[in-house]
């Protein structure tokens, strides 16, 4: 269990003592929105990041989950990538299937992953295709108040500048409103070409968690999870606000020391 569990402006804050504690809450969260979904719809589509997500979603490779998790249900999508080759150290496929895919029975064909050899932008129009053709066959939802597809989570990372999926601070690409999948050429961390999700698709999501360790990310967590006022530049990690579906945050102590609610546990 969370250390501390806070509501905080329809989120739901989980606050843990370490990065152990937070790995076996977040597996335990996954399996059961997994299950859930499932049930309900026969499927789970999940779009993940890279970065450390893959390190703290390691206890699905574990028992109980790696044989009670319907693993063959699963599709997976990237809420961004980086556009280099899968078997490039940069690309946030290899860092799945190296951390979680290659240790778990998924079926090959559910991961959806990119054009590795067009560029940037025709591997983000080829991204949303296979997309809307699987919201056409109900593998994704959709969602009843735009056409936007409806992923049953979307797990992302925190960088300590509040960019989420490869959405930067003051980039053009945040004000995006009708592609589903854009790409960028200007990264302003390496490599400079990706592809990412649009704010409209991770807000119509309906289950978004921002993973977010180390003491590092503190201010950003800050600046994203806190009301600061209008003086403070907008973080992209604060936009994160589904439409209607449930935002959850998983932060170990170190990553939360600086919100103000941390008076709560002092």
């Amino acid at each position: 269990m969370a250390l501390y569990r806070l509501e905080k402006d329809g989120r739901e804050l989980r606050i843990h003592e370490n990065a152990d504690e937070l790995r076996s809450n977040l597996a335990e969260y996954i399996a059961d929105l997994s299950e859930a979904s499932i049930k309900e719809r026969g499927t789970f589509a999940v779009a993940l990041s890279g970065g450390s997500l893959i390190t703290l979603m390691g206890k699905l490779c574990e028992a109980p989950y790696i044989k009670t998790v319907d693993w063959a249900k699963w599709h997976i999508f990237w809420a961004d990538e980086r556009v280099v080759a899968k078997s490039h150290a940069d690309s946030n496929y290899k860092l799945a299937k190296d951390g979680l895919f290659a240790k778990v029975p998924v079926i090959y064909s559910h991961v959806h992953s990119i054009n590795d050899t067009v560029s940037a932008e025709r591997a983000a129009e080829d991204y949303e295709f296979v997309i809307r053709q699987l919201v056409r066959t109900r593998v994704i939802n959709v969602s009843e108040i735009n056409d936007c597809p409806k992923f049953d989570l979307v797990l992302l990372g925190m960088g300590p500048d509040g960019h989420v999926a490869s959405l930067f601070p003051n980039h053009s690409v945040l004000s995006e409103k009708l592609p589903w999948v854009t790409f960028i050429t200007d990264s302003p961390k390496p490599p400079p070409e990706r592809i990412t999700f649009t704010f409209p698709v991770i807000n119509s999501a309906s289950n978004v968690a921002l993973v977010v360790t180390g003491g590092g990310k503190a201010e950003a967590a800050h600046l994203a999870i806190d009301d600061i006022g209008p003086d403070h530049p907008k973080l992209p990690a604060r936009m994160v606000q589904p439409t209607q579906g449930k935002l959850v945050w998983f932060l170990d102590f170190a990553a939360a020391s600086k919100l103000d609610s941390a008076s709560f546990w002092e």
